[in-house]
């Protein structure tokens, strides 16, 4: 067993985040699962992962079992590089690339990629995410901004955390939204009824902002741009279903009639800007939309 007694500059966080951030946990996943079996305490009570840590708390922990995973390796797989210079990769990435390796999927990720690509990434997010700033759903395709430096790396996390960052994205939605423009705003958080996926929830939700706009409208669908304010887990297509409109395509939250179109989620990361974390000036990139996405359009024109 292990002891921690929570400072004040470290408190007022849920204790799940909290045993990630002092290395008690390698990610809030598996906080999660040691508080779930319950190795975990609190002034030698068991607590929730949402239990808010306070100022001298004594936290008491078992680590889970490690379990020997097999190593990460470079792979040659084709990259799509938007930009580069000695501090950031601007990749786009392809839809059903998972960004890093996890327990399950160790290879042909783009950290597999980019580990091939190039020797030169960040170690700031741990061994298994070298370069990784942020991050994209597997069947989201789009633009994503890989750190090559840990300077550069602190510095993009603290843009993302301010909200500094322009993330712009596109969406195809069946059905014709009432309004042209709006302003979701609804806390997710894990689905209760199913923990594998995201859900909009009254109580213990994180806050979550999603603003989008009318692009174009077409029979029996419309084309979207959606503006990431947040940054939650399946944000914007948690937050589509929630109001009635459902990314075509999408395996775990469109309607059934709509999962099996063969070009998959019509969701992709059109825009991204933010101050270089070296020169610190303004850059914003943007990629066309892609073909996959062109092709769903055909089923609605």
């Amino acid at each position: 067993m292990n002891t921690i007694i929570a400072q004040a500059e470290t408190s007022g966080i849920r204790l799940d985040k909290w045993l990630y951030e002092q290395g008690a946990a390698q990610s809030r996943q598996e906080a999660q699962a040691m508080i779930k079996e319950e190795r975990v305490q609190v002034n030698d009570q068991l607590k929730k992962p949402k239990y808010i840590v306070k100022a001298q708390d004594q936290v008491t922990y078992q680590a889970l079992e490690k379990v020997s995973l097999a190593p990460i390796e470079a792979e040659k797989i084709e990259l799509e590089i938007v930009y580069e210079d000695g501090a950031i990769i601007l990749v786009n990435k392809p839809q059903g690339m998972i960004v890093h390796p996890t327990e399950k999927t160790r290879s042909g990720t783009l950290v597999n990629a980019l580990m091939y690509y190039t020797k030169n990434l960040s170690t700031l997010a741990g061994p298994d995410r070298p370069g990784i700033v942020h991050r994209l759903d597997q069947y989201t395709s789009g633009l994503i901004v890989v750190a090559k430096t840990d300077e550069a790396h602190a510095k993009l996390k603290e843009q993302f955390q301010a909200r500094t960052v322009t993330r712009l994205y596109e969406a195809l939605v069946y059905g014709s939204l009432a309004n042209d423009t709006g302003i979701i705003k609804a806390p997710i958080g894990r689905d209760p009824k199913n923990r594998l996926k995201m859900a909009v929830l009254t109580d213990g939700g994180r806050e979550a902002e999603t603003r989008f706009n009318v692009i174009e409208r077409r029979s029996r669908a419309t084309i979207l741009q959606c503006q990431l304010i947040t940054g939650r887990t399946h944000q914007i297509r948690v937050h589509l279903k929630f109001i009635g409109y459902p990314i075509i395509g999408d395996p775990v939250y469109g309607p059934k009639k709509l999962k099996n179109y063969r070009d998959g989620q019509a969701l992709f990361a059109k825009t991204i800007g933010f101050n270089h974390p070296i020169s610190g000036d303004y850059m914003e990139f943007s990629i066309d939309r892609p073909k996959y996405v062109n092709n769903l359009l055909q089923f609605f024109s």
